[in-house]
């Protein structure tokens, strides 16, 4: 796998997905010796289930372990540090990743538990947990959703988890933006898998999941959250650790140099939005959507919504393979091909999907 390279997978078997995309990113290769010092770092933010949008699935955890066992590698741990207000055992216990860990006597470590060891990047000095310093190789699975200081939250933020409760209130304090980019500088060499499966739309504790059903791996944690940003109907600006970290040399936001591969797999129908995401269900017309399109139309209605540009008596948005070859007003992602108006893409991203709305959003339509 090339640096500027990002691979997804759709679908529903998590783990089954997992083990593909690693085999297809040839992780074993990546990692080298079978002798490295490897830990996998979820997102355990809350005590939270996976389903809640907060938390990295279990089941991604269980087919890295599995592919890193069948592969010859026997030094590995999950390590997390849950936020302030919560504590990482329970956390740990309710995500089923404790579990998981225990099936296959592999250890979890508690950063909570743990002092801090003294670092410096960008001029600032940072705390990390002991774990971290002790890792070789770090296997970064991140949860892709909003987040109510940062709006984003995916590769860089997730890196967060890996520093004392002292040093995460301070991090706070400061802002986020700067501790978080120069937090980047201090990681080991890093491959992400993001779990892009039922990120929240708003929050980093969960409550209104985005239902995508999609997994994605990059070795560049810079160009993840660019990524990250198109998928979720953002611009790279709009989260400025992005850019902060590309200047300290972290990875590149290029995404016009990056490759963006698919697996395939199946494309799952969407289900039903659960909270605020329900209420921007209103806008559209869905007939046999998939979760990755579905998903990426109510990341876009979102952004529109937080720029006032919703507009009430609009017709409603097609989406979905039973739109195909029916001559509805307007309509993203390939199957609306038929529309008066209507976005390409398979799908389209959640950015592409802001500003075509943003620009042809008006007249006629059909429910």
């Amino acid at each position: 796998m090339e640096r500027n390279q990002i691979i997804g997978i759709c679908g529903t078997d998590y783990e089954a997905m997992t083990k593909r995309l690693l085999e297809a990113a040839d992780l074993a290769g990546i990692i080298g010796e079978r002798t490295q010092r490897i830990a996998l770092k979820p997102n355990l933010v809350v005590a939270k289930p996976a389903s809640s949008g907060a938390t990295t699935h279990p089941q991604i955890v269980a087919g890295t372990l599995d592919y890193l066992a069948a592969h010859g590698f026997e030094n590995v741990r999950v390590m997390e540090g849950s936020w302030v207000g919560d504590k990482t055992g329970p956390a740990a216990e309710i995500s089923g990743i404790a579990a998981v860990c225990r099936a296959r006597g592999v250890p979890f470590c508690d950063l909570q538990k743990e002092p801090g060891v003294p670092a410096e990047a960008g001029g600032m000095k940072i705390a990390l947990c002991r774990s971290l310093t002790e890792t070789d190789f770090l296997v970064n699975l991140p949860v892709l959703k909003g987040h109510c200081q940062t709006v984003m939250t995916c590769a860089l933020k997730n890196h967060k988890g890996v520093i004392t409760n002292a040093e995460k209130r301070r991090f706070h304090a400061l802002g986020l933006q700067k501790p978080i980019a120069c937090l980047s500088a201090l990681m080991p060499r890093e491959f992400i898998l993001a779990d892009n499966i039922c990120g929240d739309l708003d929050f980093e504790e969960g409550g209104n999941p985005v239902r995508m059903d999609r997994l994605f791996c990059c070795l560049d944690p810079v160009l993840c959250d660019a990524y990250a940003c198109s998928v979720m109907g953002l611009r790279t600006e709009d989260v400025p650790y992005i850019g902060m970290a590309e200047k300290l040399g972290s990875g590149s936001a290029d995404l016009a140099r990056a490759q963006i591969l698919s697996l395939g797999g199946e494309a799952p129908a969407r289900t039903a939005p659960a909270g605020r995401a329900a209420a921007l269900a209103k806008f559209v017309s869905p007939r046999e959507a998939c979760s990755a399109c579905y998903g990426s139309l109510i990341y876009a209605l979102s952004r529109l919504g937080a720029a006032g540009r919703l507009p009430e008596n609009a017709p409603k948005i097609c989406i979905g393979q039973g739109w195909r070859g029916e001559a509805g007003g307007i309509g993203v992602g390939a199957c609306t091909g038929k529309c008066g108006k209507s976005l390409a893409g398979c799908p389209p991203t959640g950015a592409e999907m802001v500003r075509f709305l943003a620009e042809n959003w008006e007249g006629g339509g059909r429910d």
